[in-house]
């Protein structure tokens, strides 16, 4: 079970684990918008699950930045594998190092495409003209990233979820 989380602005920002929405919504970040009909029971408290939870606030980083990390990467190569083009789900991706840490490549935009599994296996610890892989593209710092594909993070989004990412 997962809840989309909204900004500020009722529009979606991502989908985070119902335990991270609800210690979210005890630390008074989010409020409850729609509520599964799961009930969550603890010693103390029962609470029905949330299934769509809105940031109260935002802060919005410094124009022209994109912070690094695993979902701006997938959203940067369109969820493709950079290695043979497959469009994969996030579950079904992994990042690779195009020159491997071993070897002092360093974990930053330059340096990370989007893999699927089997390529990175098959990669390994080497370079792509090592292992006889060709990179659809180098990897370049993002400055914009393209708005998220709904579609690509959930299969079949709840139907607590429609009136939202419809």
């Amino acid at each position: 079970m997962h809840t989309l989380l909204l900004l500020p602005w009722m529009t979606p920002h991502k989908v985070i684990p119902w335990q991270r929405a609800i210690v979210l919504s005890f630390l008074g970040k989010v409020e409850v918008v729609v509520e599964y009909d799961e009930v969550i029971r603890s010693p103390s408290v029962a609470m029905r699950a949330p299934a769509v939870v809105r940031m109260r606030r935002v802060e919005m980083p410094r124009r022209g930045t994109t912070r690094f990390c695993r979902d701006n990467v997938f959203r940067r190569d369109g969820f493709a594998c950079q290695y043979c083009g497959a469009v994969l789900r996030p579950r079904e991706l992994t990042f690779d190092h195009v020159i491997p840490r071993a070897r002092g490549g360093r974990t930053d935009w330059e340096n990370i495409v989007t893999c699927c599994r089997p390529c990175n296996d098959r990669k390994r610890d080497r370079t792509p003209d090592e292992a006889g892989m060709k990179l659809a593209r180098r990897p370049t710092r993002a400055s914009l990233i393209p708005a998220r594909t709904w579609g690509m993070l959930v299969e079949h989004p709840p139907a607590e979820w429609r009136a939202f990412v419809a």
